[in-house]
């Protein structure tokens, strides 16, 4: 039994998502702390068990108005939150849990403070995440087409974000040439829930949004012509809020899981979780990326490349009409999607931490 800590970033709850399946998997054979921020902390520590330990740091944030990134404000939020107590936090809880603890290996899904810990000790560091595929792989022109400046940002700050970890699994739905050492792609970890879960056709769309300040999103829905059960919009909801053929929903993870089941087709942004988890139960899915946040247009645009939905700048009523003139074609497309559970990913995983406890494989220099 080795001890690990386990790190997750805090921003979104893709990380969780994914972290908490492969937690749950090292924690049967391992002594596991997890460092984790923000909304992710909640939702690991409800699952807690034994060899399991959730500790709450603080982490960044992201500030998004009318489905786009806002640099200043999340600037702004950021540097208040660390002078606030964030930082002296991080540092104080860091040396409390790791005087313990003392940890033999990090896994760190995208999030710094567990990767630095690594680094000024002197353990090996594996990175489990799919935001990697950004530095670590080759991608076509036409994947970057029109955001080739944004790609060239987005690949730096991957880059520095984690650099010279000892290996790099890369989870994602899509195969792009490996470009760098120390990397391999690994079909994306998804959740028990859906890997038990049963797609059955249905008529409704799965609508997610992230952002509750996007105001011209509901008069779109409103011309589709079926029901929209609409999640993440109005987080103010106790109860089902009916609005002509729009059902805004508070979240619920049981109910969320069965109106992708049996959906039709999803309409969301550029998240990695949901899209993978769309693409699993071949529901067709309109992606409309944040802006500034290149890692989702990446994700679309090989969604649309695949076959397996469509991606669009901005959703307005042709868009929206033109992918549900488009939906039989692709799902001909996803039908073709196969995938065996969680299962090469997590051998890999078992595989690489037995080379680093043992000394194994020397970890990438630093850039």
């Amino acid at each position: 039994m080795a001890r690990i800590l386990y790190g997750v970033a805090g921003e979104g709850m893709g990380h969780a998502v994914r972290s908490r399946v492969v937690i749950d998997h090292l924690a049967r054979t391992h002594d596991v702390q997890v460092v984790v921020s923000g909304r992710a902390h909640d939702y690991l520590k409800a699952r807690e068990r034994d060899h399991l330990g959730v500790n709450r740091i603080w982490g960044l944030s992201i500030v998004y108005e009318d489905n786009e990134v806002r640099n200043f404000r999340t600037v702004l939020k950021n540097v208040g939150g660390a002078v606030a107590g964030g930082w002296p936090r991080n540092v104080k809880a860091y040396f409390d849990l790791t005087e313990s603890f003392r940890p033999e290996v990090v896994v760190s899904d995208f999030e710094t403070w567990s990767y630095l810990y690594a680094r000024t000790h002197g353990l090996p560091c594996v990175s489990v995440d799919n935001n990697q595929a950004v530095n670590r792989c080759d991608h076509p022109p036409e994947i970057l087409a029109g955001h080739e400046a944004e790609y060239l940002v987005a690949k730096g700050v991957v880059k520095a974000k984690l650099p010279g970890c000892f290996h790099y699994l890369i989870a994602t739905f899509f195969q792009a040439p490996v470009a760098k050492p120390r990397t391999s792609l690994h079909p994306p970890v998804l959740r028990p829930e859906i890997l038990s879960a049963r797609a059955e056709p249905g008529a409704h769309l799965l609508v997610y949004q992230t952002s509750t300040s996007n105001e011209a999103l509901p008069d779109v829905l409103r011309g589709a012509g079926v029901e929209c059960r609409v999640y993440g919009l109005r987080r103010d909801l106790t109860a089902d809020a009916r609005e002509g053929n729009l059902v805004h929903r508070p979240f619920s993870e049981a109910r969320f899981v069965e109106d992708l089941r049996t959906a039709r087709a999803v309409i969301s942004g550029g998240s990695f979780t949901l899209m993978t988890e769309a693409v699993y139960l071949h529901k067709p899915m309109l992606a409309i990326p944040v802006k500034r946040q290149f890692e989702q247009v990446l994700n679309a645009r090989y969604l649309q490349a695949l076959g397996y939905g469509a991606t669009a700048d901005d959703l307005d009523a042709r868009v929206l009409g033109d992918f549900l003139a488009r939906l039989p074609d692709l799902e001909r497309g996803l039908s073709r999607y196969r995938q065996d559970g969680n299962r090469e990913l997590l051998a890999k995983l078992d595989d690489v931490l037995a080379r680093a406890l043992d000394g194994g494989e020397p970890a990438e220099p630093r850039a």
